[in-house]
């Protein structure tokens, strides 16, 4: 056998092992119950949030078009905590060890793990979408301008999508369920509020959260003037939370690659 027919041959099964790989994660995602609760939470609190915004605040002018997007900054946040638990879960359960056994090319688990996150996080993220919609426009409020509104579910759907890939990482690197989801909501919901608090805007603009947050371009009360002034455009905060992301993802996929499983 030439090394053509060795090198053809040795290309068609590291595919069938991706491929593999890449289904057996699907099929663990899927048969999970903690995935169907978490998106199952997305779809009604979605609907609940934006009912409620839009039939309870009666101060301001409220359109469709934005209340429907209101909830994507909680979407993203549990997009997170699903990738963090895809891998902790093995962890916890001791189903890691075995999967690694059966398939020792690490990095297809950790390519095929990428794969089905990203497609989680884009599921999650039209979920919450869909809902949130439908709570807006049952709440009766006008629509306002939708012409931006593909725009900015594609914007929407990416960063729930690099959320899942972010939590996948930071799984990989904790490897510990409660401790990644805790220091992950901490962060999110505390830390970078109060950071936003005490360091100049040109840093925080830089912050994971606030940069993603931004990709929605929603109207903020919240944002301070010097904020406004030097924020970011939707290209450069979708590339600010992408490198958090893609950085998470690989420091994970290194650690998969070279330490021992616990």
């Amino acid at each position: 056998m030439n090394t053509a027919t060795l090198d053809t041959a040795h290309g068609a099964t590291r595919r069938t092992g991706l491929l593999g790989a890449f289904r057996a994660e699907g099929i663990k995602v899927t048969s999970v119950r903690g995935t169907w609760l978490l998106l199952g939470i997305n779809a009604v609190g979605g609907f609940i949030v934006s009912f409620a915004v839009g039939t309870l605040v009666t101060d301001e002018v409220l359109m469709i078009a934005e209340v429907g997007f209101y909830w994507t900054v909680v979407t993203a946040v549990l997009a997170a905590i699903s990738g963090v638990l895809m891998f902790t879960g093995e962890v916890q359960h001791g189903t890691l060890a075995p999967a690694l056994a059966a398939r020792p090319t690490r990095i297809d688990i950790a390519l095929a793990k990428a794969a089905v996150a990203t497609l989680m996080g884009a599921a999650f993220g039209a979920f919450g979408i869909v809902a949130g919609f439908c709570g807006a426009f049952l709440s009766g409020i006008d629509a306002g301008e939708l012409s931006a509104v593909p725009s900015t579910s594609a914007w929407a759907v990416m960063y729930t999508t690099l959320s899942a890939l972010l939590g996948l990482g930071l799984g990989m690197i904790v490897r510990h369920g409660a401790g990644a989801v805790s220091g992950l909501l901490v962060w999110g919901f505390v830390v970078e509020n109060l950071l936003l608090v005490f360091i100049p805007a040109e840093i925080a603009r830089y912050l994971p959260f606030f940069a993603g947050n931004h990709l929605l371009d929603l109207d903020s009360d919240i944002d301070s003037a010097e904020a406004i002034a030097v924020a970011l455009s939707r290209v450069q905060n979708a590339t600010v939370f992408a490198g958090y992301a893609l950085v998470s993802l690989a420091l994970g996929i290194a650690m998969l690659t070279r330490r021992d499983v616990d």
